[in-house]
C-alpha cells in the first residue's frame, strides 16, 4: 500500500500488466492517478483509492528541484 506518491515516481503494482511488467511511472496525480507501463508504454487511469490499494511500493522517487 502506497501512502505518499508524486508525479514521476516509479511504482511497483501488485498485479502485472498484460505485457508482464509491474513497474509503472506516475504521469498524472489528482482525484484519479494516471500511470504508464515502463515496458510497453500503455497508459492506465485509476481512481486514487484503487491506486493506493493496488500499489505495493515506490521503487524510484523523483528528485524534487531545490529552491534557491
Amino acid at each position: 500500500m502506497i501512502a505518499e506518491f508524486d508525479l514521476g515516481d516509479v511504482v511497483l503494482m501488485k498485479k502485472p500488466h498484460a505485457c508482464g511488467e509491474n513497474e509503472w511511472t506516475i504521469i498524472r496525480v489528482g482525484a484519479d492517478v494516471k500511470i504508464k507501463c515502463n515496458h510497453c508504454g500503455r497508459i492506465v487511469m485509476l481512481d486514487r483509492a484503487d491506486f493506493v490499494r493496488m500499489g505495493k511500493k515506490i521503487l524510484v522517487k523523483k528528485e524534487q528541484p531545490s529552491e534557491a
